[in-house]
């Protein structure tokens, strides 16, 4: 019983973070999304969803998969878009030489106590608004070389927010590409360890670390 208890706090831990770079995106309400128009990029695939959790003995990390998605670029500026993650393919890399151990956290994040990737094996981003991004001397930067804040709908299980967070975003005539670094609180999408009143969730940051490296070619 108590290694399982151990398994079962190390697994959540995994998306624990408070990352003393990155800085927590803001969040509200879910925003409504209008059509735009404009040239669609095809999102790579291969493009990378990172995650990174931490507790008093270390750290891990883990990517999320891309099924698919797409860019929306007008007169070279980014104005809209979308991408879906493959939820039953996220995976931890720091415990690669420990596969036993890799694949039971793995195991326990899949299922009903926490992502349940059987009900929910999808999660979805649609970008609301893309503006250029104002930086305010008052205040500790951002995120190095951030040219624009994206504004988006972060679908996770059945909760929906509209989340906001500074990015470096690059446009070619045959690529778009979109970087960021940011937090966000697993609490808002209900990623609550057996419930949000169980002792063993208290324990766990609520802060998850999140960054983005996403390329998109024209079609």
């Amino acid at each position: 019983m108590k290694k399982t208890l151990t398994l079962a706090l190390a697994a959540l831990t995994l998306f624990s973070c408070n990352s003393n770079d990155a800085k927590n995106a803001e969040t509200a309400d879910k925003k409504e999304v209008t059509e735009v128009e404009g040239t669609a990029y095809t999102v790579d695939t291969t493009s990378t969803v990172t995650w990174t959790g931490s507790k008093p003995t270390g750290q891990h990390i883990g990517l999320i998969p891309l099924q698919e998605g797409s860019l929306i670029v007008n007169n070279d500026s980014l104005v809209g878009g979308n991408f879906v993650l493959d939820i039953t393919r996220l995976s931890n890399k720091d415990l690669a030489s420990d596969a036993d151990n890799q694949a039971k956290l793995e195991g326990h994040l899949k299922s009903p106590d926490f992502f349940e990737v059987a009900k929910y094996p999808q999660a979805n981003f649609v970008i609301t608004n893309v503006s250029r991004f104002v930086s305010d001397s008052t205040k500790p930067a951002l995120m190095k070389d951030a040219t624009h804040t994206i504004t988006g709908n972060l679908t996770l299980k059945d909760a929906t927010k509209s989340i906001s967070f500074p990015a470096k975003v690059t446009i070619d005539a045959a690529t778009a590409a979109a970087q960021a670094d940011f937090n966000i609180d697993r609490t808002e999408w209900g990623l609550n360890y057996k419930g949000p009143n169980n002792p063993q969730d208290w324990v766990i940051s609520k802060t998850v670390n999140v960054k983005l490296n996403i390329t998109a070619t024209k079609k």
